[in-house]
């Protein structure tokens, strides 16, 4: 494998835009200013009603702040309902990103609410008991631990999400329990749905939940298409390739984006699934996941026969090459882990279409055996205008490339001219901690948000 600090410059030979990209869709800016003003509108529209109506301001401010937790609940499920258009618009990291947020001000905004309702009457501090509570309080107290309970899984995710389905079912179960006692203490307290447009207000937020609900979980079995096992190829004691072959028409997705898998027909809550990049060649046809393949869905899935079925929900995310509104003269993908998986996609359709554009791939790995598609990339680099930089943490003796991390010395050595880092588009995908270094890196050299493009796993 050839390693250079050098990105080779040259003349890029722009190809015709692939079915359903960018170009033939709404500039991505443009349908991010949409999905903001749509959230605007759901987080305040309850509370510019509820100041129309008027009272008492301690009433007013009791309910605006209740009034603004619940917008804000319903907006998280929103945000994770699996909207295509969302996602391609913002990403996958600035969705979650956003979910936490909003996950997190709907918390907030519950202890200010109660805060205003103590304040408002000392008395109603008995309100939080749960023997003597009238129903009303004893459905926010529930509702209150619930979100709680969703916050401090958010928190401690990393140690939580070891067993992934028991984080996945504790966080809906929670978010679902809180979301539906909220909705009774606001019926409970029946001052608010006594006015007829707050009734409108009320009966819209409940919409937005149950088609959020209805999105995720009923669509993923209408979204979802058949593929059958062709091969599962074991890239090392702890990676495995999927190969799938679809049963109709094959998947139509950008190079980069990712899917949820599953195992099972049904489009049911209990039905395990997982999100994994696509990591074929969008011009192939058949799809391709490279996982680690631990953990209870990981060894199930290297044990896969060919010939067992399996269900694809997706495609989903905007870090592909076809997806950019003003694609750069060149890209450098930089990868850590399992990361490489987008970049394969997106470095194995630019094979596949001839693309000249200049390339350049780093990736960073603890040891020499973490590093595979070393094969293939070395054939890949034949047929693009493709330099590779490996860099390991623990070179072995006789190790010829680069030692250390991907840091910020490294990558102003990539990327050594300003006009060099406004001028070709970064992507960056690993592990949470790596990406956000990289991008911070990236970022103090110059590179223009626009031009940087992250994904987690």
């Amino acid at each position: 494998m050839t390693s250079t600090m050098g990105f080779r410059h040259g003349r890029s030979r722009r190809m015709a835009a692939p079915p359903g990209s960018v170009a033939a869709a709404l500039d991505s800016a443009q349908l991010v200013r949409r999905w903001l003003a749509g959230f605007a509108v759901l987080l305040l529209t309850p509370l510019l009603v509820r100041v129309m109506i008027g009272g008492p301001t301690w009433a007013q401010l009791v309910d605006l702040t209740g009034l603004f937790a619940l917008s804000a609940l319903v907006g998280t499920f929103v945000l994770v309902s699996r909207l295509r258009a969302l996602s391609r618009a913002t990403g996958i990291t600035a969705l979650l990103s956003a979910h936490r947020a909003l996950g997190v001000l709907s918390a907030v905004s519950v202890l200010v609410h109660i805060a205003v309702v103590i304040a408002a009457n000392p008395r109603n501090l008995a309100l939080l008991g749960w023997v003597d509570a009238p129903p009303r309080a004893r459905a926010a107290v529930g509702a209150s631990l619930a979100l709680a309970g969703v916050i401090a899984l958010g928190v401690h995710r990393a140690k939580v999400r070891r067993d992934y389905e028991l984080w996945r079912w504790a966080h809906l179960v929670l978010a679902v329990a809180a979301a539906m006692l909220s909705a009774l203490h606001v019926l409970l307290i029946d001052d608010l749905v006594q006015d007829p447009v707050m009734q409108w207000v009320l009966a819209w937020l409940a919409a937005a939940l149950v088609a959020s609900l209805v999105h995720r979980w009923h669509g993923m079995a209408t979204r979802s298409s058949e593929h059958v096992v062709r091969e599962v190829r074991l890239e090392s004691d702890s990676v495995c390739t999927v190969v799938l072959d679809p049963r109709g028409a094959p998947l139509q997705f950008a190079p980069g984006q990712f899917a949820w898998l599953r195992l099972s027909r049904r489009g049911t809550p209990d039905a395990e699934e997982h999100p994994f990049t696509i990591a074929s060649s969008a011009e192939s046809g058949a799809c391709e996941f490279t996982v680690r393949s631990t953990g209870d869905f990981g060894t199930m899935l290297r044990r896969l026969t060919p010939g067992t079925p399996a269900w694809i929900d997706g495609p989903y995310g905007s870090c592909s090459v076809d997806l950019l509104p003003q694609p750069g003269a060149g890209a450098v993908m930089i990868a850590s882990g399992v990361g490489i998986t987008p970049m394969m996609s997106m470095l194995r359709t630019l094979a596949d279409r001839r693309d000249r554009r200049p390339l350049l791939l780093v990736r960073g790995a603890r040891e020499p055996g973490e590093l595979f598609f070393r094969g293939e990339l070395a054939h890949l680099a034949t047929r693009l205008d493709l330099a590779v930089l490996e860099v390991v943490r623990r070179p072995p003796p006789g190790w010829t490339g680069a030692a250390g991390d991907v840091d910020a010395p490294l990558l102003q050595a990539v990327l050594p001219s300003a006009a060099h880092r406004a001028g070709v588009d970064c992507f960056v995908c690993g592990p949470p901690t790596f990406v956000e270094r990289v991008a911070r890196d990236l970022g103090d050299l110059g590179v223009p948000d626009h031009r940087l493009h992250t994904e987690q796993f």
